[in-house]
């Protein structure tokens, strides 16, 4: 049998150990790591080859194949740090331009929409959840990472560790949503579902924490049931006025 692992190229080492160096998080290192392994396949060569034509091309290239503005920029970002960081050649970038991103007004929802959403949703993890997300603000990955040590009722907060940016933070603890915590407290814990200590709201193993995607799952599959014709999301219920 022949072994299909290919091992990882010097260069991409250096990229992986400047970006742990610079702590930047998982999910920044695994998106550049793709910008730079689709630059190569476009270009039919290691990357640190490449010249100003090269990158130039390039950026044509995904312009003319409907790249949105977001996905360029984001794709420039992750080159940068290759040509800049790790190759230590930032001339080879003067001719690569990031794009103007287009301003969309936000989607918002009336407080009666607000309501028809909490109440369509049929579990009571996923509705207390959301209600979070919504009366506290927080990023999805926010809510998800709750432990429940993390309400302080007596200051009415919520501490949020690593947010965005890997900065702690406090959320406001509304009374109201104080209450709907401590509803699902004591259910969760009849039911078994809630380690001491551990997540506030706990996967199908208690071990781990709900998923992100099971709670996205979970506000489209109510926006439905309350027949909001918006695109609600979950960044739609952070950003909307309580």
């Amino acid at each position: 049998m022949t072994s299909t692992f290919k091992p990882i190229t010097p260069l991409r080492q250096r990229m992986i150990d400047d970006m742990r160096i610079r702590k930047l998080s998982p999910k920044t290192q695994a998106s550049y790591i793709r910008v730079v392994k689709r630059f190569a396949s476009f270009l039919g060569r290691s990357p640190d080859t490449a010249s100003i034509e090269d990158l130039r091309r390039y950026q044509l290239h995904l312009v003319d194949h409907g790249i949105s503005p977001i996905s360029l920029n984001a794709t420039l970002t992750g080159l940068k740090f290759l040509f800049k960081t790790t190759l230590d050649r930032p001339e080879l970038l003067t001719k690569m331009h990031a794009v103007h991103v287009p301003h969309k007004l936000p989607v918002v929802l009336s407080r009666e929409e607000v309501a028809r959403l909490l109440a369509a949703v049929d579990n009571l993890k996923h509705q207390t959840a959301l209600s979070v997300a919504y009366g506290a603000g927080l990023r999805a990955n926010e809510v998800v990472s709750l432990k429940v040590g993390d309400i302080d009722s007596q200051r009415m907060v919520l501490r949020i560790e690593q947010g965005k940016g890997s900065k702690d933070r406090y959320a406001m603890l509304s009374p109201v949503l104080l209450e709907r915590l401590r509803a699902w407290w004591k259910f969760a814990h009849a039911q078994g579902k809630m380690r001491q200590g551990g997540w506030l709201f706990p996967g199908l193993d208690p071990i781990d924490p709900l998923s992100t995607r099971q709670l996205n799952r979970a506000i489209h599959a109510a926006a439905e049931a309350a027949r909001i014709d918006k695109r609600v999301s979950m960044h739609t219920l952070r950003h909307n006025p309580e």
